[in-house]
């Protein structure tokens, strides 16, 4: 990793690329973290050989075979059923869904054996990201599928590693949880983090799952699991941004949502918000932002899963910088009235699709329509913003109301009248009656127009009732 010309890892899956990079970052908190902020910029150049010579005291723990410690795996011989290589991969279809013949979104017997490096990436990224799979499987410190952020400053790989690595001292190699038997949870026992700390190298070496594999001694050719690993409360990894449901409640992992990463999910997750503090950007972000220079870009991934079932890998690079709060105050305003007109566009082609998948396919390419536009929106606020000009002389909450407005309405047109004249009178009606709800939420003249206008700051249009009021 600090060798010249070495930009990203090439495994042949995406998955094992992005928890490679995490593995790494888990390597240098191990053995050689910064202690400061002013040790890390001492350190920003790469330095093989300190690098070689802290990690090799740590080579022990790092044996993917043989009779001492296994890398990630119980420290004692399991007994039970020789499985497939395949279970190392959330996309791996169990044995009830291969008994069902119900493996669509996932895939059976696809990984008969493994090269040594791939299996040791893959018993990493499920240990790293585990979900549920049944009594007694636990999911990773983070949940099924946690959503990763990843600062990438855009130069070679030590750099991208380095600058996601946490400050701290390093840790002993009996830290590691399969130096020492595994803390179990038979009876619903938890591993807390350490006494007034969000995490330690744990984090990023966790262990729900209790595996052993098995070689021919060219090839992994099996894997033996046991129910009842390490089960975690309460840990906050410091690559992944995490949320709450009230100020006093504990705080929970965030998770991606299927389908494109754009700019409807920003908020919270690679810029902070500041309309409440129910969210919190990953502690990486945060200190790349406020102690480390900023700039570059984000890499956001990781599985988007529905309880153990894996539904769409999420995979985006995103520009990172740092706003101030009335920059991120006028990009929420652009959010909010986005998200406004996306519920009522969805509302309104109930009559047309149903409640089924069919409307959230209809929200998804909303917000791909518009993601062009958001972005030159957007640009035009930090122009307004740092611009001497008052007043500015573009109205972008107007103009991007009519982009919302004009999509909106498109997009419901292309569903809903398409053969609306075939249609029963009863089913007419309702196109026609939604359409025109649509339409005045996109004017303002509903409760839910209210919320788009308020959102954006634009005073709400005169009803009758408001002149006759005014005249009164």
């Amino acid at each position: 990793m600090a060798e010249k010309g070495v930009v990203s890892p090439d495994w042949p899956r995406a998955d094992l690329n992005l928890a490679c990079y995490e593995f790494l970052i888990g390597l240098i908190f191990l053995a050689d973290p910064p202690r400061d902020a002013t040790d890390w910029y001492a350190r920003r150049a790469a330095d093989p050989k300190r690098l070689r010579a802290k990690l090799e005291a740590y080579a022990g723990a790092f044996n993917l075979f043989g009779d001492g410690p296994r890398f990630l795996q119980d420290l004692e011989p399991l007994d039970g059923d020789q499985k497939a290589p395949d279970i190392l991969f959330l996309d791996s279809a169990g044995a009830q869904t291969i008994r069902n013949n119900a493996d669509v979104m996932v895939h059976r017997f696809r990984y008969d054996r493994l090269p040594f490096a791939e299996a040791a990436m893959g018993i990493y990224t499920l240990q790293s990201q585990a979900a549920s799979g049944g009594a007694g499987n636990r999911t990773s410190m983070r949940g099924g599928g946690p959503l990763i952020t990843l600062v990438n400053p855009e130069r070679e790989l030590w750099d991208l590693v380095w600058a996601n690595v946490p400050c701290g001292e390093p840790s002993d190699i009996e830290a590691l949880p399969w130096m020492r038997p595994t803390e179990t949870s038979e009876k619903g026992q938890v591993r807390l983090p350490p006494k007034g700390r969000d995490f330690d190298v744990e984090a990023f070496f966790g262990m729900p799952r209790r595996l052993r594999l098995v070689s021919n001694g060219a090839h992994v050719i099996g894997v033996i699991q046991k129910n009842y690993g390490t089960k975690y409360s309460g840990w906050k990894h410091p690559l992944s941004p995490y949320y709450r449901l009230k100020v006093d409640e504990e705080w929970r992992p965030k998770h991606p949502t299927v389908g494109r990463f754009g700019y409807r999910n920003w908020l919270g997750v690679i810029v902070r918000r500041t309309d409440n503090d129910l969210t919190e950007l990953a502690l990486n972000l945060r200190v790349w932002l406020a102690e480390r220079g900023g700039g570059g870009s984000v890499i956001v991934g990781g599985w988007a899963v529905d309880n153990a079932k894996p539904l769409d890998f999420v995979f985006s690079q995103q520009r990172l910088s740092a706003y101030s709060d009335k920059e991120i105050g006028d990009l929420t305003a652009l959010v909010s009235a986005a998200g406004g007109v996306a519920d009522a566009l969805i509302s309104s082609l109930r009559p047309v699709l149903g409640a089924g998948e069919a409307r959230a396919v209809q929200k998804s390419e909303f917000y791909l329509e518009t993601e062009a536009r958001f972005r030159e929106s957007f640009a035009l606020i930090l122009d307004r913003s740092r611009s001497q000009n008052t007043p500015y002389p573009v109205n972008i909450e107007e103009s991007w109301l009519k982009v919302l407005r004009a999509q909106a309405l498109k997009q419901f047109d292309a569903v809903g009248l398409p053969g609306v004249s075939l249609r029963r009178a009863g089913r007419v009606e309702a196109v026609v009656t939604a359409r025109r709800f649509l339409s005045m939420a996109l004017n303002g003249y509903s409760k839910p127009g209210k919320a788009i206008f308020s959102a954006l700051g634009l005073s709400e249009p005169v009803t009758k009732k408001s002149k006759k009021a005014s005249k009164a």
